[in-house]
């Protein structure tokens, strides 16, 4: 297969720079995997387009502020990173914009600095320095990592906007946006219909929203992400599957998740480790049985996942219809259920 069978119209005035409130009031494309007309809903219908016993598998990754801005000592110049993950104690891969070298010094806000210690072909590492904790530090100054698509710098808001109500283990550069619809009283209304929730971890990297540079997209190799799938989700999918019921996924990540943890015969395993996989187009999905998902750019992963899950052509009409329908696209605006 190749890139350009992922492209697809768009209108750029359709990107969501901010989310609907409240969250669960955003729309909701809902897709027959197996044909049929789509049908226009809000995310709060949820708990009505799902079956008493069935489980909705979220993502319970925290969001680190992971993003600085700084300037090089002695010139000035400015710099600005994305802490990727911490490979030693105070030592960051990152990403970063600016020329520097090893040896260059940043300084940041509130007394934090780093200087470079590593920089090529396997990315750039920085060691931190502060007159108090490093993660406090970066907490404290960070701004929220919003995708370069929303054309506007990071607000106060977004620390709540940009994370999750399931946000339990900080790790992530990127929030699994689908699950960014959901709210408490929404979560009330599913657990009253008899639909369960189980949460497992995926630490969304560079890997998810990498772009994909090969023309054959089966040459693209997928950077590695954290995950875990605790004991107490597993068996929870396995009595979900045994008494009938489905298994949704809320999120590329959480498919990614679950279909790394599950084996031949579909059952999930505790799993603790990374994960590459890349799923496209004739992937044979052995856990997941619906999902809920954002819209996506083009010729990205992501859209690659989704449309091996609903099909390509079936995924292309949706994706059309959405655009007819003025949906809001990308990570703060509307979701697709597919069923």
């Amino acid at each position: 297969m190749v890139l350009s069978d992922f492209d697809f119209p768009f209108d750029p005035a359709l990107i969501a720079d901010r989310p609907v409130e409240p969250r669960d009031q955003a729309r909701l494309l809902v897709l027959p995997r197996a044909g049929g007309a789509c049908s226009h809903r809000r995310v709060s219908d949820l708990p009505s387009l799902l079956n008493p016993g069935d489980l909705l598998v979220v993502n319970d990754t925290k969001v680190l502020a992971a993003r600085l801005a700084g300037r090089k000592r002695t010139s000035g110049g400015k710099v600005d990173l994305v802490l990727v993950h911490e490979v030693a104690e105070d030592r960051w891969e990152v990403l970063l914009k600016g020329r520097v070298t090893p040896g260059q010094v940043m300084d940041f806000e509130g007394g934090l600095s780093a200087s470079v210690v590593q920089q090529g072909a396997s990315g750039t590492v920085v060691q931190f320095t502060s007159g108090r904790p490093i993660r406090e530090a970066i907490r404290e100054v960070g701004q929220m990592p919003l995708p370069p698509y929303i054309k506007r710098s990071p607000m106060a808001e977004d620390r709540r906007w940009y994370q999750t109500v399931f946000a339990r283990t900080e790790g992530a550069i990127a929030a699994p946006t689908a699950s960014l619809h959901f709210t408490e009283e929404l979560l009330g209304s599913l657990r009253d219909r008899g639909i369960g929730i189980a949460t497992v971890t995926l630490h969304v990297g560079p890997g998810t929203f990498r772009p994909v540079q090969a023309e054959r997209i089966e040459d693209h190799v997928m950077a590695s992400e954290r995950i875990e799938v605790s004991a107490e989700a597993a068996e929870a999918i396995s009595r979900t599957k045994a008494a009938g019921g489905r298994v949704v996924a809320v999120g590329t990540t959480a498919v990614r998740a679950l279909e790394t943890a599950a084996d031949e015969k579909g059952a999930v395993q505790p799993t603790s480790g990374d994960t590459q996989l890349f799923i496209v187009p004739g992937y044979r999905f052995r856990a997941v049985e619906a999902m809920m998902t954002n819209f996506h750019l083009p010729r990205t992963t992501l859209l690659m996942l989704v449309s091996a899950f609903a099909g390509q052509e079936r995924l292309r009409a949706a994706y059309q219809e959405a655009v007819q329908e003025k949906y809001r696209f990308y990570s703060y605006g509307d979701a697709m259920l597919i069923l």
